[in-house]
């Protein structure tokens, strides 16, 4: 199939070279727009033709091209932010094609070198504004280098300098993207325009972690739609390029080698990257990348649930569970492109990148279960004990959690653009697979209960009014004395799929007018995609002879680690030999393996097929882009009934049929060069996550949590209104506001249901996808970035960003039948903020940042009684480079240098107040490496 997609887009552009391939474009000004050292392309570059009011981008390779330009001649002007403007006379014959190349200088006067607009701080700016403020609709850019200047781990945490983006952690890396205060799944992540499915069984929306920065040339954060893109976005869609040797009119050669330190388990982590990208002939290029990263870390933290009060007023959490995290993250990437030029009018691509990310995670847990009131206590402590029958026992499980999950994200787009006279063909096929496997998972939970005599023990929780509560015990030698039985082993082998074709046509014709030009574009896509995933989980619980050991011989001494004292903790290696040598003995218990295996399985295909007409007006002062696009989608759902009694699976299809009209309108006004409002009215939808379509039923019996699928979920459609102004107030500097409203229907929540009962199996904390009423969502964007090179010495070297989002959402959810709650939407933060400030001055570059992310709502529990709440974090980075030689550079980053927690706070509760859900901590880390660029 991946030779289909790929195979059929090169047959179909090279008939089409072949068909239009005359070298010759009557009455046509055609060009390339570099810097002044001929290195690098300038993507973005505005080309006007003053006389017509004819305006044209350059793009990623730096060409533009006019067509049917009335023989003359013309005054043509090229502007690049950071450059100065050029000007010349450009006489177009009365047939054929005219050639004009433009190399443009640094605007600011000052000698930092002529390479000022290929490399360093101001150079990524330049280039982000000038593709920014050149685009069709409101958007934002990061540039290669832009990427890598700041110690982000990934593409995650480089997203979060955006405007309007903030990022949603795992282990204190940046995972997903939040837009505009609305949750990853209502995003598109792309790769060179391909859209790449989840690895993970739960989520549509692609875990950025897997993507390393350094195999990226761009990412495009596009927040109003025009006809010609996907439909499926709320939020905003992210375009992700990687490189292409027309980005460059120069070869390139880099290796980077860095090594990283965490403070929190001091360890040294290896880290390197190769990018290169080769002109084999002027029309044929490749490019490519590999990087590798073996992060080695840790996370403490703790975790409280079931808040209430006593009858005497004493507020205490009924179970409380410390762990400690240790993790091995390891990423290997590779990228390659390949581009060639077969004629004049004819560009062919095929891009490919692969993505595989390991992780190796041992959590050491020690939880506590607690059946008594406590018999005292105040404001900030609970002191129990433990007594006869089972409301009278604490409960202390020592667990062990040893697992690898291995996420490999793979993704080939083929495709070109052919031009003939006023027509312009592009085609793309492509083919992405996503794959998440869990393979020989072993939980390990040894279970001792305190009751009476020498088993009797009293537990003090202290500081339970803050994030961090420790625990003493009142017989430590019982505690610690390693006779707490094995409960059982539960193994997991888990495997999620996940694979699209999709293939696209596009036409697109030219007309010029008496001033400015109209394009008149229509085409077509269709996206194929299936997802399936499937679980083989095993409990054992009894042995067919004897009794299962006691944790005295199966223990280890994981010294300070954690937030508290959690010896003695379980030894993952000795508990794995210890299975593996009695393996044969071991009872499974049929009725929970069963239950989690047979009812967590789930297939579901969506097909899309769309088409679009669109409209695009230029006159050099006013753009509008306007048009209508329809999409139909097909779904088609299998899934299991679990009878809990005879654990018998009858299984369950489901299908259905849609289909959206989606019109769009986008504006852009430039009265003045420094000055572009903009104006968008466009209509979208997201499409329900996959696994929450699915008829199923995911259930943890260790945790006591069970996720359902509900096929009769509608998509989220949503009506957005966008206005901006952007003010480019000196050469490379930008003032921006933009605000934004979105009116959503059907928005999708999940509403937590405690002690729900299905079919006989009693499940602690039960989650539904509901479909809501209503949503808004109205909030303001502020931007500031600015190159200070106007400045005297030594501050003309000073840079300065900052954006601040302030987002306001509202949803109506019927949470259960009869209750309807107004609540904020999940995962959407009030307040959202990024500064930084830089200096660049000959070898040297220096840079601060700091990200700020308020506090949002996480998850919502049906009767009000126990939201949660993710506070709000503040993160702050310091990072400098030190040219030493001409292509040689050292680095140092300092990532989280205030060791900022993460936290999650339940309200509502009975205990009152803000309560702990969950703390985490991370440490700093430490960041040196070398960089060579030949």
């Amino acid at each position: 199939m991946i030779a289909t997609s790929v195979g059929g887009a090169l047959r179909l552009a090279l008939l089409c070279s072949c068909a239009c391939g005359a070298p010759a474009l009557a009455q046509s000004l055609t060009g390339h727009v570099t810097d002044s050292t001929d290195t690098r392309t300038l993507a973005g570059a505005e080309v006007r033709i003053v006389e017509l009011g004819r305006v044209a981008e350059a793009g990623r390779d730096g060409s533009f091209r006019f067509t049917d330009v009335p023989p003359g001649t013309y005054t043509v002007t090229v502007r690049y932010v950071g450059a100065a403007a050029e000007t010349r006379t450009v006489t177009v014959p009365a047939s054929g094609t005219v050639e004009a190349r433009f190399a443009l200088a640094a605007s600011d006067g000052t000698t930092r070198g002529d390479d000022i607009l290929v490399v360093g701080l101001a150079a990524n700016q330049a280039s982000a504004l000038s593709q920014k403020r050149s685009a069709d609709g409101v958007e934002s850019v990061l540039s290669r280098d832009a990427i890598g200047q700041n110690p982000d781990q990934n593409v995650a945490e480089a997203l979060r300098r955006v405007p309007g983006v903030s990022i949603q952690d795992d282990q204190g890396e940046g995972r997903f993207v939040v837009l505009r205060g609305l949750a990853p799944a209502l995003n598109a992540v792309s790769i060179n325009g391909a859209r790449i499915p989840s690895p993970e069984a739960d989520n549509r929306a692609l875990a950025l972690d897997t993507v390393p920065s350094e195999l990226v040339q761009s990412i495009e954060v596009k927040k109003t739609l025009t006809p010609d893109m996907d439909g499926d976005t709320i939020g905003g869609s992210i375009e992700i390029r990687t490189t292409s040797a027309f980005d460059r009119k120069k070869d390139l050669f880099s290796l980077s080698l860095e090594g990283s330190r965490n403070d929190l388990r001091d360890r040294w982590s290896p880290k390197g990257s190769v990018d290169f990208s080769k002109l084999v002939t002027p029309d044929f290029g490749i490019s490519g990348g590999f990087s590798y990263y073996r992060r080695r870390f840790g996370t403490d933290g703790v975790e409280a649930s079931d808040w209430t009060r006593s009858a005497a007023g004493i507020a205490y959490p009924e179970e409380v569970d410390y762990r400690a995290y240790d993790v091995v993250r390891t990423r290997i990437a590779g990228a390659l492109s390949l581009d060639w030029r077969p004629s004049d009018t004819t560009t062919l691509y095929v891009r490919g990148i692969a993505n595989s990310f390991r992780d190796d995670e041992l959590r050491s847990r020690l939880r506590f279960t607690l059946s008594p009131e406590p018999v005292s206590g105040d404001a900030g402590s609970a002191t129990f004990a433990s007594g006869a029958g089972s409301a009278n026992r604490i409960r202390v499980r020592r667990e062990m959690k040893d697992r690898t999950e291995i996420q490999t994200v793979y993704s080939v787009t083929a495709g070109g653009e052919t031009q003939a006279d006023r027509w312009t063909l592009t085609y793309s096929g492509s083919w992405s697979k996503s794959e998440e496997r869990e393979p020989n998972r072993q939980d390990t939970i040894f279970d001792r209960r305190f009751q009476t005599g020498a088993s009797q023990l009293g537990l003090t929780l202290s500081g339970l009014d803050t994030q961090t509560p420790e625990y003493s015990t009142s017989n430590d030698a019982a505690f610690t004395n390693g006779s707490d039985p094995l409960s059982k082993i539960e193994t997991t082998d888990g495997l999620s799929t996940d694979r699209e074709y999709a293939g696209r046509i596009d036409i697109a014709r030219d007309i010029p007018l008496a001033a400015g030009s109209l394009e008149i574009k229509v085409g077509g896509k269709g996206r194929f995609r299936d997802k399936r995933y499937t679980l083989d989980f095993t409990s054992y619980d009894a042995l067919t002879g004897g009794s299962f050991p006691t944790l005295a011989g199966l223990s280890r001494s994981i010294g300070e680690t954690g937030l508290v004292d959690m010896n003695p903790a379980v030894d993952p290696l000795l508990v794995r030999a210890w299975f593996n040598a009695n393996r044969d003995t071991l009872v499974r218990n049929a009725a929970d393996s069963d239950l989690d295996s047979l009812s967590a399985t789930y297939r579901v295909a969506e097909d899309i097929y769309a088409g679009y007409g669109q409209l695009r007006f230029d006159n050099g002062v006013l753009r509008a882009v306007t048009g209508v696009r329809v999409e139909h989608t097909r779904n088609r759902m299998r899934g299991n009934a679990l009878d809990t009694d005879s654990l018998v699976a009858t299984p369950v299809r489901v299908a259905r049929a849609y289909t959206n009209w989606l019109p769009s309108l986008n504006l852009r006004y430039s009265p003045w060069r420094k000055l572009v409002v903009r104006g968008a009215v466009t209509r979208s939808l997201s499409r329900p996550n996959i696994s929450e379509l699915a008829p199923r039923f995911s259930y943890n019996a260790n945790d006591g949590e069970g996720t359902f699928g509900n096929p009769q979920l509608r998509p989220y459609r949503s009506w957005n209104f966008d206005a901006a102004a952007e003010y480019y107030f000196a050469s490379n500097a930008l003032a921006e506001v933009t605000v934004f409203h979105k009116a959503i229907s059907d928005f999708i929540f999940s509403s937590r249901i405690d002690d729900y009962n299905y079919n006989g199996v009693v499940i602690d904390e039960a989650t539904l996808p509901l479909n809501g009423d209503t949503a808004r969502v109205t909030g303001v964007e502020l931007n500031l970035q600015a190159s200070l090179s106007f400045l005297p010495a030594p501050f003309d070297g000073l840079l300065v960003g900052g954006n601040y989002t302030y987002v306001d959402t509202r949803a109506s959810l019927a949470t259960q039948p009869g209750t309807v709650r107004d609540l904020t939407l999940p995962g959407s933060s009030k307040h959202i903020w990024n500064a930084s400030i830089g200096y660049e001055k000959g070898p040297l570059q220096l840079r601060a940042s700091g990200t700020y992310r308020g506090r949002y709502l996480d998850e919502i529990a049906a009767d009000g009684d126990g939201d949660v709440y993710v506070d709000h974090r503040l993160l702050f980075d310091i990072g400098a480079k030190l040219r030493v030689r001409r292509g040689v550079q050292l680095t140092a980053d300092f990532i989280n240098i205030g060791n900022e927690p993460f936290d999650r706070v339940y309200t509502g509760t009975a205990a009152g107040g803000d309560r702990l859900a969950q703390h985490e901590q991370y440490g700093w880390t430490g960041k040196f490496g070398v960089k060579v660029t030949l």
